[in-house]
């Protein structure tokens, strides 16, 4: 019989898969922003034709993640994550024989349908793979590819679309996805079944409670309703997620519109905001899980950084006042670098708190709440002066946290009764 081949930390490989799907998504995502620049005057479309298309995205990545959260706890991350990653890149290819708003509008909704699939596999990918004192860093590292994706988006994008064609920019990110996809089929497994996973690493992955394979769901999954920290969890991404959805979607507009910068010279401008948020994503998780090694409680490590980080954003609201453009970006780049600190301690205190077999259902059902508040932000973002809009995207992150970290209380696993509450283990 051959010898068992083992790789050595192979949860990390598992998080630097889920950092590319991620970023991969955001790439996906933003060519809109970019070929818009050009096929927005090719087809006679203005800044409210751009809203609607963004806004039929943001409705299928609304309705969506209340279905694929539950779709991937069926079926199981690996299934489940190759369905949505497939749909969303062919998809995304797709959008090149776009023409119409109509058109534009159906394919970026089919998009969507795809790209909401990814927060939830990975949500749940990170609770069967790491232990508690490392899933924050493990979030941070996943979500941190949203980051580096519209990164990539800015340096690569405007290039591609000026040499080959807006077209191409879709093309090529759709692409992308079915590289990642084969990559993903051959090393993804469940832990408890993977054929490269060493027995000591096994052990450290499942050495707290909530990374514990659980035997199935004890309650009905619209229990979850009556849960209070899911609702902590609603109002918490409800009051935040629009905030990040206003910069990915409206930045390279708003360089444009306010700042009068054109394609040519958007791309590292564009960049700036979304590599700082890069580092945020790292520089969040990686701080508050040395704080648990160090001795502070879970929830006192979670909640710090979630409130500082909420407290940064505030530097979005000089970003729209400032009289210069580089001036205007350095104050974007503080508020993306720490949404997105805040973005993985909220997905670290959702692993740690919710039941691994509701995992991507939770997640889902968050993520299509907090969708519809991130499509009206998107139509709101339409009608106002963009000084208004900068204002609300600076204030509602300290009212998320708040209201999170209240409802959410002390951070630790729980398990669900058939009435619905919550039982700490």
């Amino acid at each position: 019989m051959p010898k068992k081949r083992i790789i050595t930390n192979l949860r990390w490989y598992i998080a630097g898969l889920l950092f590319l799907s991620t970023a991969i998504n955001y790439v996906d995502r933003q060519a809109l922003s970019f070929a818009f620049l050009k096929f927005g005057n090719q087809f006679h479309m203005d800044k409210q034709d751009f809203a609607r298309i963004g806004s039929a995205f943001q409705l299928a990545y609304a309705v969506m993640p209340i279905l694929s959260g539950k779709i991937i706890d069926l079926l199981g991350t690996r299934a489940g994550l190759s369905i949505f990653v497939f749909w969303w890149s062919a998809a995304g290819i797709a959008t090149a024989g776009g023409s119409s708003v109509f058109s534009f509008q159906a394919l970026r909704f089919a998009l969507g349908l795809g790209e909401a699939g990814n927060w939830p596999g990975a949500v749940k990918a990170v609770a069967e793979w790491f232990p508690a004192k490392e899933r924050a860093m493990a979030s941070g590292i996943f979500n941190s590819g949203s980051s580096i994706g519209a990164v990539i988006a800015p340096l690569m994008l405007p290039v591609l679309i000026v040499t080959c064609g807006w077209r191409s920019a879709f093309v090529f990110t759709g692409a992308l996805g079915f590289a990642w996809l084969v990559i993903w089929l051959l090393l993804y497994y469940a832990p408890e079944k993977h054929p490269h996973l060493s027995e000591e690493e096994l052990a450290h992955i499942c050495e707290d409670s909530g990374a514990k394979p659980a035997a199935g769901p004890p309650v009905k999954w619209i229990e979850l309703f009556r849960c209070r920290q899911l609702w902590g969890l609603l109002l918490g991404r409800v009051l935040s997620d629009p905030v990040w959805w206003f910069y990915a979607t409206w930045m390279p507009k708003y360089l444009n519109d306010a700042r009068g910068v054109d394609l040519q010279h958007m791309p590292l401008l564009a960049a700036i905001p979304f590599f700082t948020a890069g580092l945020g994503g790292f520089a969040g998780g990686t701080t508050s899980s040395y704080l648990v090694k160090k001795g502070w409680s879970v929830t006192k490590a979670r909640q710090s950084v979630l409130f500082m980080s909420s407290a940064l954003m505030i530097a979005g609201i000089p970003a729209v006042r400032t009289a210069t453009t580089n001036g205007s970006v350095a104050f974007m780049a503080v508020a993306t670098f720490a949404y997105a600190s805040f973005a993985a301690n909220l997905i670290a205190v959702v692993t740690d708190v919710f039941p691994k077999y509701l995992m991507a259902s939770v997640y889902g059902i968050a993520t299509t709440v907090a969708g519809f508040a991130g499509m009206g932000f998107t139509l709101l973002a339409g009608k106002l002066p963009y000084v208004q809009i900068f204002t609300l995207a600076g204030v509602l992150p300290l009212v998320a946290a708040t209201v999170f970290i209240t409802m959410i209380g002390r951070v630790q696993h729980i398990e669900l009764r058939r009435s619905g509450s919550a039982e700490v283990e």
